[in-house]
């Protein structure tokens, strides 16, 4: 199993230190750094940076989110950074959610499924240089009746398959992603709840693709936080705030993927209860009613030893690439943590 960081969004005023942290990763042998973009700073700007200053690490987009930009745009985004880079990118894809591709980018959050496999289709096709010409659902290439014409990308990445990743939660979008990624990235993973809320879905796309889960990258994201075990408590407040918003708020009350995703972990009655607090306002109330072991099961806390026996449960589940997210009030915080994860990878003998 390898390990990969998760740099979250930038411009929240800790631009310099996410630098430091992901130079570090890279000198520690981190395997990859993903970025994210929800409505503030862009995935492709950030890994191109962080590409330019860091030497083995890969850097991956977790995610691109789909209504932000037209496939053909993600294939050229895409090319240019592998080529940049030397090699190193990942690309990850997201619909994101309704809130924000209707609020912000003003597209409709319909048939995500079908829209996620055209998009694929599309971004696929323009990244092995042949000329594009595509006829979709959402999609058509070039434009009938008009001055088009099918045009092929002129950079050349540096590979001749960029790996694929997609962003899935629900067990239909995890079923599609098995059948037309190369990878899963995925958030909140239980190590005791993996099978029965990702990987058979997994699996079954990849069976109905013929494929098996061999070379199939399954890549959650777990936020990191060091501490003696008799403060695993306290640790674990640190993340109510975290697991509310997402459980809560992330999204409305009919399309919130992860309080469905809490639900099917067996915490039907608690993410109703920090839904309607969170909703309703009380976000000090949503977090507090976050159960300590929903925060527990979903995040790495304690000391090395622990850390190393929850990482021993999510290779056994099925886990290729941990994506940690260090926690720390102070950059030397972080990077202790940074370097307490390579420790417990070797102290579990996954390294």
């Amino acid at each position: 199993m390898q390990l990969g960081i998760n740099l979250g969004y930038w411009g929240a005023g800790m631009d310099a230190d996410n630098l430091a942290v992901a130079k570090e990763a890279d000198r520690l042998g981190y395997a990859v750094c993903w970025a994210a973009e929800a409505y503030g700073s862009d995935a492709a700007t950030v890994l191109t940076w962080v590409a330019a200053q860091t030497e083995r690490i890969d850097v991956g987009s977790a995610i691109f989110q789909i209504p932000a930009r037209q496939p053909a745009m993600t294939a050229m985004t895409a090319a240019t950074l592998d080529s940049l880079s030397g090699g190193r990118f990942r690309l990850g894809l997201g619909v994101s959610g309704p809130q924000v591709s209707e609020g912000w980018y003003g597209v409709k959050f319909d048939k995500p499924l079908a829209r996620t496999r055209e998009y694929v289709e599309i971004v696929r096709k323009a990244m092995t240089r042949e000329r594009l010409s595509y006829e979709g659902e959402h999609w058509t290439l070039p434009l009938p009746g008009g001055p088009g014409k099918p045009i092929k990308l002129t950079v050349h990445p540096q590979r001749e398959h960029i790996p694929l990743y997609i962003a899935a939660i629900g067990p239909k979008n995890l079923e599609q992603t098995g059948e037309i990624a190369d990878g899963a990235l995925l958030i909140f993973p239980a190590a005791e709840h993996l099978e029965e809320t990702a990987l058979r879905h997994l699996r079954a796309g990849r069976e109905k693709a013929g494929k098996t889960m061999e070379g199939f990258d399954v890549v959650p994201t777990v936020p990191l936080a060091v501490g003696a075990d008799d403060q695993v408590d306290a640790l674990a407040d640190m993340f109510r705030p975290y697991t509310a918003l997402y459980v809560g708020g992330m999204g409305s009350r009919k399309q919130n993927f992860y309080n469905q995703l809490a639900r099917r972990m067996g915490y039907e009655k608690e993410a109703a209860e920090i839904q309607d607090k969170y909703l309703a306002g009380d976000k000090e109330g949503a977090a507090a009613a976050v159960p300590r072991q929903l925060i527990d099961s979903t995040t790495l806390l304690g000391s090395v030893d622990r850390i190393a026996d929850r990482m021993q449960a999510y290779a056994a589940a099925g886990v290729t690439t941990l994506t940690l997210s260090p926690a720390g009030f102070t950059l030397e915080d972080r990077m202790a943590a940074l370097r307490a994860g390579t420790e417990a990878l070797e102290r579990a003998g996954l390294a």
